[in-house]
């Protein structure tokens, strides 16, 4: 994994953390439900965010190594597995 990726997932991870915790004091606290939803909605996206950074880590490391090596059917694997995870979102 690039360094500078890790580093970036990470640093998003502990603030999605943070977002469940308040989200779960917000339940807890029976906060407007509007506001829950908004707050879940932003740790959704900021999830997506993580998947989207870990999706172009693995493309420019992983499968250009593969394609590199000539693996060419490992690379068609990999792809449509990432498709089909994209798929699902």
């Amino acid at each position: 994994m690039k360094k500078d990726v890790k580093r970036r997932v990470l640093r998003r991870l502990k603030i999605i953390e943070g977002q469940v915790r308040a989200l779960q004091r917000m339940v807890e606290e029976e906060t407007y439900c509007v506001d829950v939803i908004t707050q879940a909605s932003a740790a959704r996206q900021a999830l997506s965010s993580v998947e989207d950074a870990m999706l172009e880590n693995h493309l420019s490391t992983h499968v250009v190594e593969q394609v590199r090596n000539g693996d060419h059917k490992q690379v068609s694997k990999e792809i449509l597995s990432i498709y089909k995870v994209a798929k699902r979102k």
